[in-house]
């Protein structure tokens, strides 16, 4: 009696090789997209677009375990398991961390804002007055049009951030680095493989180990762009001036381009402090933000203090805040 009740539980030949086709099918996909992520294998579209989606597939990495576990695979099981781990291993660390000290003798604070604010459209006074209740010091707009660059004026940055060197342009190709009087020194400007300008600042801080802010957009990873070769052409740390770059990279920390310019001499600040999985586009649309674009780098010897992300009404991404701690002047 007792077999009879079990064979009415225990699944028919065709059944079986079903659940063993669906087990073995998901347990290869999310295979697949840990391997693509560990080995750097996604250079171009659209696996490269595709990464930036990595935390949902390590959340989503539960789904293949269970439906592994629940037809008794073990074998499919116990891959789950592992690239559960693995991915977990490679996006969990964003969610955790702890401020740094600069390497050497503390020397000033530097605040510095990024704002993508989408051809233009972002509004003005909502940036004009993060910059004053966040008490910015450098300020990087990308996607700059003539039109916004006066009506920010207009809105009051003039006053607060009289120092800049502006690239505006008709569309995405705009770019502006704005700080408060006398913080901006010499500048170089160049344009990227893409056409968005690169532009560069010294800033003169008493009391501060030289340093330099960069406002940094570098090309999206879509179909007929060479997206890594402007990420590729961002300068590294060196030993002097120090370097902060801020601004959109349209990079996760998923890709690898991204993590090789960190690997540079660089520290991202979201990630560093545990805010690294805290999306920053796209804003204004039916869902919630998904990726974490838009960055703060600073060099490896600069402290990093605080972070917090920001809405701009009519940008579709976030700013990016950051508090620095600059080593002392030597």
């Amino acid at each position: 009696m007792n077999g009879a009740i079990a064979q009415l539980f225990l699944p028919r030949p065709r059944d079986a090789t079903v659940a063993g086709a669906l087990t073995w099918t998901l347990v290869v996909a999310w295979t697949a997209w840990a391997l693509v992520r560990v080995l750097g294998l996604e250079t171009g579209w659209p696996l490269a677009a595709m990464l930036a989606f990595t935390p949902y597939v390590a959340l989503t990495a539960l789904i293949p375990l269970g439906v592994a576990l629940a037809l008794r695979r073990w074998a499919a099981a116990a891959i789950a398991a592992l690239v559960l781990v693995v991915l977990a291993t490679l996006v969990l660390p964003r969610a955790f961390g702890g401020p740094t000290e600069a390497k050497g003798a503390a020397g000033p604070t530097l605040r510095a804002l990024a704002a993508n604010m989408r051809l233009g459209h972002g509004e003005p006074e909502a940036l004009v007055e993060l910059v004053r209740e966040l008490d910015v010091d450098v300020l990087c707009v990308e996607e700059l049009t003539p039109k916004l660059g006066r009506a920010l004026d207009a809105a009051g940055l003039r006053e607060l951030m009289p120092d800049r060197e502006l690239r505006t342009g008709a569309s995405a190709l705009g770019g502006g680095l704005y700080a408060r009087r006398g913080l901006l020194g010499r500048i170089h400007v160049r344009s990227l493989g893409e056409g968005f300008p690169l532009i560069s600042g010294e800033l003169p801080i008493p009391g501060a180990a030289p340093v330099e802010a960069l406002s940094v957009h570098t090309a999206p990873p879509v179909h007929g762009v060479s997206w890594e070769s402007d990420i590729e052409a961002l300068p590294g740390a060196v030993e002097a001036p120090l370097r902060v770059l801020l601004g959109d990279f349209n990079a996760t920390l998923d890709q690898e381009a991204f993590r090789d310019l960190l690997d540079r001499g660089y520290a991202d600040v979201g990630s560093t402090l545990g805010d690294g999985l805290t999306p920053t586009w796209p804003t204004n649309r039916i869902f919630p933000p998904l990726v974490t674009i838009d960055h703060v780098l600073a060099d490896e010897r600069i402290g990093i203090d605080d972070y917090s992300v920001h809405d701009i009404p009519g940008s579709d991404h976030r700013a990016v805040f950051a508090e620095l701690t600059l080593p002392a002047e030597p």
